[in-house]
Parts: C-alpha cells; sequence; structure tokens
C-alpha cells in the first residue's frame, strides 16, 4: 500500500488517496502511512480481483491533513475489527443520525416554486410514491384555453443548452460517473435540445432517488419523443435491476394520419428504489360476448371475469383518455384521467402513505392520492396549480353534505422547505476512492463520490 500524492484539489475539498495492490489482505493494520487503518478487503470475481481504498473527505479547510481516515470495504460489507466500528461511525455521520423516514414537509401541501429546490429540501427516505408528467421536450409551449378552468395555467416544454446549470453536471459527474458520460454521448444525438431537456431531467431524478424511501416507487409519464432517452436515463440513476415496467397507456381519440400508424399511446416508465417496493396487483372487468368457465354476470347481464392488469392499457374503460366533454376535464393542455392516476397510487402505495407529483400542473396526482387515503405534496411553478387544486377538491372529493371540510385545508408555500435528516453541525460528507486491478499494474481509478459502495459495485461487474 502506498500513499499518492495529492490528486486534486476544488475550493475546500482536499484529498489524497491510496492505491492498493492485489497482495494486500484482510484487516491489515498499516494501510497507509501515519492515517490509521480501518480494514481492507479483497473482492474476487470472473474477471480478477477488484481491490480498493476509500477515504473519507470532509468538507473543512481547517482540517489538518484536510481529509479524515475512511474505511476499505466490499459492496457495503462491514469491516472486521476495528473496520467495523468505522464503518458504523461513518454511515451514522452521513445521514446526520436522524430517522430517514420521518417526511419534514406536512400533507396536503403545494409548493409554486422550482422543483429541484423544493426537492432538495425534502429529507431523505420519506416519500412512498412519486409520479411525475414533466414536459415531453415538444419544444412549444403549452397554454390553457381562455374560458376554462385552468386559465392562466401555462409551462414552457422549450430547452435549450444555456439553461443548463454548471452545479447540475458537478453534481452527476461526481455523484453518478455513468450519467455523467452518457449525457455526454447525447451531446452528438438527435436534436440539439436533447442534451439540456435530459440534463434538466437528470438532476431532478436523482433527488426523486434520494426522497423515495427503500420500497418506494417512480413513475415517469414520457411519449415516444423522449422515452428511449429518459429509460436509459433512470436506469443510470435507479439502476437497471430496479427497472419494473415500461407501461404503455394507449387511447383513442380525433385525428390520425395518412403517413404512418396513428400515434395514439404514451409511456409510463416504472422503477422501484430497491426489491422490496411496495406493490399491489391491480385487477380489471374484462366483457365477453358468451360465457367461459370462469365468467360471471354483472347486474346489466353481461358475463365478465375479473383478470389481472396487464402492462398495456390500451383503450382500457377505466383509464379512458378525457375527451373536449368529459365533466372531468379542466382545460389544462396535458390533464391526464384521474382513474389512470388511481390506478398507480393503489398499486404502488398503501394508505397513509406519501405520495410526490413534481409538476403537479392541473393536480391529478393529489386529488387522487386524496381520494384514496394517502398523504400528499405537489411541486409546480405555476401559482394557477394552487388554485386547481383547491376547485378540484370541492368539486370531486368533498361530500355535498359537508362542503367546508376542504376549506383552506391545503398550504400553498412558495419557499423550498428546509431538511430537518441533518444536524446543526452537519457538514457533507463525500468520499475519495481508488480501484486497482492486477491485470493493469502501476494503473488506478480514482475518483470522488458520496455512494462510495454504489460506484465502486460498478465496478465488480465492469471495466473503468
Amino acid at each position: 500500500m502506498r500513499r499518492v500524492p495529492q490528486l486534486f484539489q476544488r475550493q475546500d475539498w482536499h484529498a489524497y488517496a491510496v492505491e492498493q495492490d492485489s497482495s494486500s489482505q484482510v484487516g491489515g493494520s498499516d494501510v497507509y502511512d501515519d492515517y490509521q487503518s480501518e480494514g481492507r478487503i479483497q473482492h474476487e470475481d470472473a474477471q480478477g480481483a477488484w481491490n480498493y481504498a476509500v477515504l473519507r473527505l470532509a468538507h473543512d479547510p481547517s482540517h489538518p491533513r484536510g481529509l479524515e481516515p475512511g474505511f476499505a470495504g466490499q459492496d457495503g460489507k462491514r469491516c472486521q475489527g476495528h473496520g467495523r466500528q468505522a464503518a458504523e461511525v461513518r454511515r451514522t455521520d452521513i445521514v446526520g443520525g436522524f430517522n430517514m423516514a420521518e417526511c419534514n414537509v406536512e400533507n396536503r401541501t403545494i409548493f409554486c416554486d422550482d422543483n429541484l429546490d423544493v426537492m432538495q429540501g425534502i429529507n431523505s427516505e420519506c416519500v412512498d410514491l412519486i409520479y411525475l408528467d414533466p414536459p415531453f421536450n415538444k419544444n412549444k409551449k403549452f397554454t390553457a384555453p381562455i374560458g376554462t378552468s385552468a386559465e392562466g395555467a401555462s409551462f414552457k416544454d422549450i430547452f435549450r443548452e444555456e439553461d443548463v446549470k454548471d452545479e447540475w453536471l458537478l453534481t452527476v459527474k461526481e455523484d453518478h460517473v455513468e450519467l455523467y458520460n452518457y449525457l455526454n454521448g447525447v451531446k452528438g444525438v438527435g436534436k440539439p435540445y436533447n442534451f439540456p431537456y435530459l440534463a434538466y431531467m437528470a438532476i431532478r431524478l436523482v433527488e426523486c432517488y434520494r426522497v423515495l424511501k427503500k420500497t418506494g416507487s417512480i413513475y415517469l409519464h414520457c411519449d415516444p419523443t423522449m422515452s428511449h432517452y429518459l429509460k436509459t436515463t433512470m436506469d443510470c440513476v435507479f439502476g437497471e435491476d430496479n427497472f419494473r415496467n415500461e407501461v404503455i397507456w394507449g387511447y383513442r381519440t380525433q385525428g390520425v394520419s395518412m403517413r404512418n400508424w396513428p400515434r395514439k399511446h404514451e409511456v409510463l416508465l416504472y422503477y422501484s428504489k430497491g426489491k422490496q417496493a411496495t406493490f399491489h396487483p391491480q385487477k380489471q372487468k374484462l366483457i365477453y360476448n358468451k360465457p367461459f368457465r370462469h365468467t360471471k354476470i354483472d347486474e346489466q347481464g353481461r358475463h365478465y371475469a375479473e383478470v389481472f392488469v396487464r402492462d398495456v392499457w390500451d383503450d382500457d374503460p377505466e383509464t379512458k383518455a378525457l375527451i373536449s366533454q368529459s365533466t372531468e376535464r379542466t382545460g389544462y393542455p396535458t390533464q391526464k384521467p384521474l382513474k389512470l392516476l388511481e390506478r398507480i397510487v393503489k398499486a404502488s402505495s398503501n394508505e397513509g402513505g406519501m405520495v410526490l407529483d413534481p409538476f403537479y400542473g392541473c393536480a391529478t396526482t393529489c386529488i387522487a392520492a386524496e381520494r384514496l387515503n394517502r398523504n400528499w405534496i405537489g411541486i409546480d411553478i405555476s401559482v394557477e396549480a394552487y388554485n386547481q387544486v383547491n376547485d378540484r377538491l370541492k368539486k370531486e372529493v368533498c361530500d355535498p353534505n359537508d362542503m367546508f371540510k376542504y376549506r383552506n385545508i391545503v398550504s400553498m408555500r412558495t419557499d423550498p422547505p428546509k431538511r430537518t435528516d441533518q444536524a446543526e453541525d452537519y457538514r457533507e460528507v463525500k468520499f475519495v476512492y481508488a480501484v486497482s486491478h492486477p491485470n493493469y499494474p502501476g494503473e488506478y481509478k480514482v475518483g470522488i463520490t458520496n455512494n462510495f459502495q454504489r460506484r465502486l459495485s460498478s465496478y465488480q461487474t465492469s471495466d473503468p
């Protein structure tokens, strides 16, 4: 083991990294010079022995060495002896010693602000379900028609590279290398506004991942314009193994093309945060012209059977797209049917769970959550969205005999929340890592991240 001279210096971050060779033994006590050892682990896989060491990096320019010693380990497994205690201490430091499941935002709260700023202020791992229906990268502006209940509501679906902030890319580069590489690759592919759109979405999906509970799920609503790009983006953020379904929502509305098949479907990309995601299979009623072995007869004398809902919701009577005559319609340009959101909320959350919609528009997600006894948070840049949720609560949720139930019950905020899962003296913690492999003597991969277990585990099956 040898100490490598200072590898980089960025603002107040100062870091050294170490390289561990393949002869190192587990549990060594003299890992590097004057830094105290906290254990080492050698990992074997089909490609050979990946070895690595990790240093805990504190954002503290007054620290005598510029960093504190961390620990070496394998894919989140604790080291033996002294390293076990060190690993536990480091994890406590990272989360600030608070219960990560406590949400710092009250039920029925609407934020009229940039959803990135709001999500960055929400505690980690406190949301059960996220549904988001973001702009589709159509390169145009949408506005609700005059005379509708959503009059005044609008959003811009136009993205330019000058809108991409440097701090977005820096965060992605340090903590999601695969995502950063993917975004860089997209720059030369397709339309020029694809990259700024995906950069805009990527940094928000990173926050979605953070605020979701380990049992949580996310549904990203999109269409074929960007669904293929967004799926790869979500693979980078949530992991390919956490992809659950590509749900096709088909519909029959006016307008067809004579030059290609009518484009009458949208896509729901369904991912979970982990293997133990909440999910309740849903059933639907199918009508048949004649009886079969398992059919029943409904109150109208029709033969029917209850079957499990599959991942193609094509012209489904329960999730039909809204038409201009629909009583539910508000005039909001991209409004989705309430039954569509109720199916998602029923399937991927429990009563009392927290549902978040970062692009809540005309509040369909909030209404579905309210009707199904879930807590909810909505975020939208437009103040008109607040009026929408209040109007719809009265019309679609409120008991006619108790019209004052939802009066002044929704809170509107124009400032982001403040996280309560970090101690007052909390300092951001990141880790420097160094990776070596016996097949590449004298070479090593060095980087910085806030989640080294996830970063290093990716090297167990790939060649950096």
